[in-house]
């Protein structure tokens, strides 16, 4: 069985069909620059464009970065703040004539991960974590899906997100040493284990990349595996989104 996954990021839109049966693309992804700015009229024509490029008319899953209850986005994150309060999907299906269910981004990654990835068959608390612009989670409880843990915007310092300390983008940005960063990976990384106690913490995104330097780092007494879809997870996870419109 095919289904269709859309990944909308803060910089890139990117989609293809995907294999339901192995998790895998089964046409090369395409990708379109998000508008700037990125308001939700210019954002559908977007996926409109990327639509057309596959000729795809039947139901799309949509990964999409804001916190997003019941196809409705209700916080900005990277994208516009005309997106606050908007039906994403209904703004989607009244531009492409699709039907489209859409989630949070980090929730859709996170979705890949335990189904075709190193979360598969994992009992118990799971938390996905992945490590980019900002830091997005997801929370499954028995490979079911608690929808829209933004644990990136837990509190560190002076009433910041800890994102701001520990994403891979503020390791670019302060060109930190391994060390430096494996130091704020590791202060995240115990900072959840005390809020929930996870039977496991699988860590995603640039931080992927440099595993083998980073683990033998960290102090945390959290269980940490690393992920294993990498790039293609958020549009697995967004066409898995939308098996309920089958």
């Amino acid at each position: 069985m095919q289904l269709f996954g859309i990944d909308i990021g803060g910089s890139g839109i990117k989609g293809a069909p995907v294999d339901m049966e192995t998790g895998e693309l089964t046409q090369e992804r395409f990708r379109i620059p998000t508008p700037r700015p990125a308001k939700p009229e210019a954002v559908a024509e977007a996926v409109k464009e990327l639509l057309a490029h596959f000729d795809w008319k039947g139901p799309v899953g949509v990964g999409f970065p804001t916190i997003v209850k019941n196809g409705q986005c209700k916080s900005q994150s990277n994208m516009h703040k005309d997106w606050v309060n908007v039906h994403a999907d209904q703004l989607f299906k009244e531009a492409c004539g699709n039907d489209f269910a859409v989630i949070n981004d980090a929730d859709a990654a996170g979705l890949a991960e335990m189904h075709y990835g190193a979360g598969k068959d994992v009992k118990g608390l799971v938390v996905t974590i992945t490590l980019g612009t900002g830091i997005g989670s997801g929370m499954f409880f028995n490979g079911e899906l608690i929808p829209n843990f933004e644990l990136g915007h837990l509190r560190y310092k002076k009433h910041k997100p800890v994102e701001k300390y520990a994403a891979d983008s503020i390791r670019k940005k302060k060109d930190l040493s391994i060390e430096d960063w494996a130091e704020r990976l590791d202060y995240f990384f115990n900072y959840v284990n005390r809020i929930c106690s996870p039977d496991l913490i699988i860590v995603g995104g640039g931080a992927s990349k440099k595993w083998d330097e980073l683990e033998p780092l960290f102090t945390t007494g959290a269980t940490l595996e690393v992920a294993t879809t990498k790039n293609e997870a958020g549009i697995i996870g967004a066409a898995m989104a939308s098996k309920k419109l089958h």
